[in-house]
Order: C-alpha cells, then structure tokens, then sequence
C-alpha cells in the first residue's frame, strides 16, 4: 500500500483566458507536512481549492487520490466528508457567534434537530485544550484576537475528525510570537495525533522550520519537490524555483535625497470607539521628511494601525486630539475627502475588505480615490478612465488579461498593486502604507520595495507599518518603535536591529 495519502495527477485547471493549472502533480505522506510554495498566481490556492471541492469535480481534469480512492468532490462537504479541512487566508468565522458555536457550526451537536448546548459546550473546551486555546469558549469571535481566531479554526478542523488539514497563508496575519505558537502547534499535533498538513506560506524562515517536503510551484506548474533530510533546502534555492532565477538581493537598493520635514503629528491623543474612557493613542508625535522612508515597528494591538488610521480622515477612534503638520501648516483631516485633498493617502492592513471592491474590475478601483479628477459636472469620463488604469497597469507591472478583469480574481501581489495605484493615482505627497507586503511572494514584494523606492525618490513622504522587522529594517530610514499606544523608541536605521528594536518594546512595557 501507498504511503501516500494524497496525491494530485496531471491537475489542468482553466479560467476563462487563463490556464491557472496545467498537469499539476503533487504527492503527500501520511503523517507529514508539506509546504506549497510559488508565487502570486502560481496556482497554489487554485490547487487546494480543487483538492476540497471548492472547484468542483468536472471543472478540472486529472485525478484526485485520497488514502487510495480516486475521488470525485462536487461540494466542500464531500471533501470534509472523507477527512480534508481547509482554513483559507481569510478566516470563515461568524463574528457575532460564540468560539463554541463558531467550532460547530454547519457540525451542530445536536438530536432531533435541537442542538444540545452542555455536549457543545464541553467537547468545544476539550477542543480549545487541544489546541492550546485557554480562554471562555463562550466569548464571541470579534472580541479575539486573530491568533487565537486561527485557532478556533484548527479546533473547528479537529471537531469534524480532519485527517488532511491544508492551511492558506496561516501566519500572514500574525506577528512573530504567535506564529511560533502556531507553527509549534502544528508541529505537536503532527507528531502527536499523526495529523497531515498542507501549508502555502510565503514566508521561507517559516517552512524550512517545519515542512517534510516541499513542492514548488511557477505558473501554474510543478517546478520540484525537495525532501527534508535527503535534499539541500535553502531559502535562495526555493526563492530560484518560485520566480525563476536567484534573487540576489531581498532590498532594492535606492538613491536616498532626504529633504526637509514635511509632515507632523503633535500630540496625538486617540480614544476607543467602544470605550471612550480608554485611551488607544497617548501623546504621539512623529515626523516624517520628504523623501524619507520612517517605518513604524510594533507587536500586533501597539496601536500602530489605530494611529494611522485616526491620522487618515478620523477613521477610527473618538474624541481625538492632536495636531497635524504639513509643509509648517496646521491642517484638518476631519473625514476621508478631506484627508485626500490634503495629499494624505492610507493603504489598508487588510486589501480585500477596505482596500478593494473585489466584484468591480482594475479600471474601475483605480479610480476611487479621485472620481473628481476624470469627471465634468458629475460625469466620468470613461475614455480618461480606460487611459489612467492603462497607464497603471503597466507601469506597475500588473498581470492580469485587461484592465477590465475583475480584481477578485487578481492573485494577491496584484490586488495589492492596484491598491497602490488607486492611491498613486491621488497624486499623494504623504503614503502611510500599512503591512504593505502582507500574503504576497519574495518576488512580488520585491517589486512592491522597487515602487515605494520610486515614491521616496520623487520626494514623497512614506510611512511604512510592518509586523516584519527584517522589512522594516530592509527599506526604512528611520524607525518609530510603538507599544501600547505609545512611541517608545526612535531610532536611524543605522543603530537599528531586532534586538535593538525588541529591547524598546520589553523596556516600556
């Protein structure tokens, strides 16, 4: 018998103009994990999503065999029938629900059609044990934090008796601690309960810590699979296989011609929304020149995207106080409009919810932040539309069939780009650019640092936040250190470090 749990033959997957998946093969051991790599678009998501029976059977060609069995997945239930769970990048929790109800929902304990609350209850403690999940299972999931969110979704998988668990970007959303509490989970439950998992993950440091085997993927087809303990596995050499040839430098270099301070926050003080006697921002005051890179670096809940985002047209917090600067005059920011008429720009932490209308197509998201600029008396010229998301889409390389193609279906480097456009598009002079690489591959990350370079060089002001220390240490020049809503460190790259930048943050706290 097959040592193989899974194994993947000659997968064609095709879209209307593309072909995403062309003869696609891959194999699984029992008991082991194996990490997916490749870049945005390279087809990773496109593989699991055929493998769970998102993309139902009939609608690729080749076979799919599980523990033996050639099988035919028509819905996601078929697949979850036979022991194969699948957490997506964006996590497929009900806010307004309980942890407990949130790990069986669509698996209700129940009888006769009435859910049987204490059964609920006590198998979803013994659930969150297991997963190392120690908090009220009663407590609702927008009250959680996403680490822990994560692992509801883990013990969601476990509740119905997963044997294959495949895991979409599971850390993007996560600072370092809690990636390594996951990764360590995974890890025990790997060992202890001989649990297979599949992990598509851009960051390497993370599945050359843990993967058995690797398998890289490059425009929709497989490049290798390297093996733990027989191959040499480096984080250059998968880098050469996902984009095709080395990458000998992570961080464009850049001429620097830093100007004079051309943005100021003074006194910044931001009260909770939800709680307006709790401070969330406490008297911080930044600066940033022009032509300057400032990165701002901080755990996950220091307060750097609150700040950023009451800085961006009072978009979040109450009873704000402060003063902002630009070119040595007091402005106002009171909403959004009024933000970009100042030449503020905020690209969001999170693309696809607030940064992005994923049903609408390239052209049509390009132009959001400035309908004004391409319209007469309220009317867009659609012809000045086509030209500017033309423009765009070439000069930030991106790949899509037109411009018309809807930006939902864009792999995630370039949604993010069209993001970037969008703001580019605004004519900015300030970018506060917040976890700009997040879910993205080394080599669409290199193109995204090419741009930001770009901006810098033009003499625009960038603000960069990052729950990656090695990116904030590759592209700033100068970093603010933040905890607990507080600025607790400044420092020129040249004195900066990990350890340096840790050392701030466990001093303040």
């Amino acid at each position: 018998m097959s040592d193989n749990i899974l194994e993947m033959i000659d997968i064609t997957k095709e879209f209307p103009g593309v072909k995403a998946l062309d003869e696609v093969n891959l194999k699984v051991k029992k008991g082991e994990i194996h990490a997916l790599v490749g870049e945005n678009g390279a087809g990773k998501s496109t593989l699991m999503k055929v493998l769970s029976g998102i993309y139902p059977f009939g609608s690729y060609t080749g076979d799919v065999v599980y523990n033996g069995e050639i099988c035919d997945f028509k819905t996601i239930g078929d697949s979850e029938d036979k022991g194969i769970a699948i957490i997506h990048q964006e996590l497929a929790l009900s806010p307004y629900l309980s942890i407990s109800e949130n790990i069986f929902l669509g698996n209700e304990q129940q009888s006769k059609g009435v859910i049987n609350w204490s059964i609920t209850s006590q198998k979803a403690t013994a659930l969150m044990e297991k997963v190392g999940l120690n908090i009220d299972h009663n407590l609702l999931i927008k009250d959680i934090g996403v680490g822990h969110q994560q692992l509801v979704e883990i013990a969601k998988a476990l509740a119905k008796n997963c044997k294959l668990l495949i895991l979409d970007e599971p850390t993007a959303a996560l600072n370092d601690e809690d990636s390594d509490k996951l990764l360590d989970l995974l890890l025990e439950l790997n060992k202890e309960q001989n649990l297979t998992c599949i992990i598509i993950s851009h960051k390497l440091n993370e599945i050359t810590k843990i993967a058995d085997q690797i398998t890289v993927i490059r425009d929709g087809s497989t490049i290798e699979t390297m093996t733990k303990g027989i191959d040499e596995i480096t984080e250059d050499k998968i880098i050469k296989g996902m984009v095709g040839r080395d990458l000998v430098e992570r961080y464009p270099t850049r001429k620097k011609s830093i100007g004079d301070k051309n943005f100021e926050i003074k006194d910044w003080i931001v009260y909770d929304p939800l709680d307006e006697d709790r401070q969330k921002i406490k008297n911080v005051s930044i600066n940033v020149k022009k032509g300057e890179i400032l990165g701002i670096a901080g755990l996950m809940g220091a307060g750097r995207t609150e700040l950023a985002m009451s800085i961006f047209g009072r978009t979040y917090g109450k009873n704000i106080q402060g003063t902002i600067m630009k070119d040595n005059q007091r402005i106002e920011c009171r909403d959004v409009c009024e933000a970009i008429g100042h030449g503020l720009a905020y690209l969001t932490e999170d693309r696809k919810e607030a940064g992005l209308i994923l049903s609408d197509d390239i052209r049509k998201n390009i132009s959001l932040s400035d309908l004004w600029k391409i319209s007469k008396r309220g009317v867009v010229n659609t012809n000045l539309e086509l030209e500017n998301a033309k423009n765009f889409r070439e000069k930030l390389r991106i790949k899509s069939s037109s411009i018309f193609q809807q930006t939902g279906n864009l792999s995630g480097g370039n949604q993010q780009k069209v993001v970037l456009a969008k703001w580019l598009f605004s004519e900015p002079d300030v970018l506060i650019l917040d976890e700009p690489t997040r879910g993205i591959d080394v080599g669409a990350k290199y193109e995204i640092y090419s741009i930001i370079n770009e901006l810098a060089e033009q003499g625009k002001s960038i603000i960069v936040i990052s729950s990656e220390l090695p990116e904030i240490l590759g592209i700033c020049d100068r970093i603010y250190v933040m905890n607990e809503g507080s600025i607790v460190g400044e420092m020129p790259i040249e004195e900066a470090c990990q350890e340096s930048i840790m050392t701030c943050i466990i001093q303040s706290s």
